[in-house]
């Protein structure tokens, strides 16, 4: 008798403690779900801008055609891959003259463009308002800030975005002698640009009818912000956003794995990563400066880059760069304004602790100071002093795998 009441008592006190640690998983669980919710989580169709179906497949010939470049030279599509996850995988792109895929466009030639290839996930939907590394077509305010200096082509952010590439010399735009007028790079050399193009596509047996077909005009009447237009509407259809398993934790009847519910708790808790990394996007559009390796030559030379600087020439934003989305992180390697670290884990490191790896700091002494100025910037951000085990990072990375979807449709560069 004696015995069998011990062993109830132990039956009970299993029970009792398998209840309180699924009350405590369920807790875990519940925490998680409401961070993201206060980070500004929300159902990816909330962020959808609707689009007519015959813009976007018009769009889509754009995207992937070389004819939108003035050399017929290089497409949309030739930079921003599915393998990559809309990226090329280069720490910095090779526009004009590029050849091939991947590593294989980097042994290949071509121009090198000195910032890494921005992926296009949400881009152009609702709230996502500011576009490129430095953000020099930001939508937010009254008055847009671009390239254009107030005389945009559209009011529409992303449509003056789709516009800078094809006039970029290296990126669309061949750097050679017969462009020598073009190197200006004025809002009038951008209109000359812009002139053959969009007689070359009005002409196209192909793109000029189903273009205007879309427009409602006739092929005559096409200007190059109707074939912006068609861009930006692919982007914004092929690349919104859709439910993730961090959604369907969220918003349904999703799971996630235990490194997973403690990675998410890290990103939104102790390794402050939901202050920069929040809203819809997984941004705050701001700029913030950290002190990442530069690979390559740099937007400004030497291995320098002064990010937001070059748009806005306010000292306070040297070094900084907008903060990146991270829907598909997983996928777009590598990482950060110069692509310099190929691994999520390296990325985290260098957030938190930027002097972990002797490597990330510079050999060369004018590249070291330039280093020791973005790590006093860095030391004033929401990130410094934040301490991650390994196993912290392991998990947020875990974590970060729980925003992969894929686009609706493939895109390849015509040949």
């Amino acid at each position: 008798m004696r015995y069998a009441t011990k062993f109830r008592l132990v039956v009970a006190s299993v029970a009792v403690l398998a209840a309180v640690s699924a009350r405590a998983d369920t807790l875990r669980e519940t925490v998680l779900r409401q961070a993201a919710l206060d980070a500004g989580l929300i159902l990816a169709e909330d962020t959808h801008v609707d689009v007519p179906p015959a813009l976007v497949a018009v769009g889509k010939l754009l995207f992937e055609t070389k004819k939108l470049s003035l050399e017929r030279d290089i497409a949309c599509a030739s930079c921003h891959l599915d393998r990559f996850g809309s990226t090329d995988g280069l720490p910095n792109a090779i526009g004009t003259e590029g050849r091939g895929e991947g590593v294989n466009r980097l042994m290949g030639g071509g121009d090198i463009i000195p910032r890494n290839a921005l992926p296009f996930w949400g881009r152009g939907s609702k709230g996502f308002d500011v576009f490129f590394w430095d953000g020099r077509v930001d939508g937010r305010a009254e008055r847009m800030i671009s390239q254009f200096a107030g005389e945009e082509p559209s009011t529409d952010p992303l449509v003056v975005a789709v516009h800078l590439p094809p006039v970029e010399l290296g990126e669309m735009l061949l750097n050679s002698a017969g462009n020598e007028t073009l190197q200006r790079e004025t809002v009038e050399s951008a209109n000359q640009v812009y002139s053959q193009l969009e007689q070359r596509l009005r002409e196209d047996p192909i793109i000029g009818p189903a273009l205007a077909r879309a427009h409602g005009v006739a092929r005559s009447e096409l200007r190059f912000v109707d074939m912006a237009e068609a861009l930006a509407g692919f982007i914004r259809h092929n690349f919104r956003l859709k439910p993730t398993r961090l959604h369907e934790f969220v918003f349904g009847s999703g799971g996630l794995t235990n490194d997973e519910v403690e990675g998410g708790l890290i990103f939104y808790g102790k390794g402050r990563c939901a202050m920069c990394h929040n809203g819809a996007y997984f941004t705050d559009f701001l700029f913030h400066a950290i002190p990442f390796p530069q690979a390559g030559f740099g937007k400004n030379g030497f291995g320098v880059d002064y990010g937001r600087y070059n748009v806005t020439l306010d000292v306070a934003d040297l070094y900084a760069f907008r903060t990146p989305p991270l829907y598909n992180v997983t996928k777009t390697a590598p990482y950060s304004h110069s692509g310099a670290l190929y691994d999520l884990s390296d990325i985290i490191r260098a957030h938190i602790d930027p002097l972990a790896d002797a490597k990330s700091i510079p050999s060369d002494k004018r590249q070291r100071a330039e280093f020791y100025k973005v790590l006093k910037r860095w030391s004033a951000s929401p990130v410094a002093g934040v301490v991650l085990s390994e196993t912290d990072i392991d998990r947020t990375v875990a974590f970060l795998n729980t925003l992969e979807y894929k686009s609706d449709e493939p895109v390849a560069a015509e040949e």
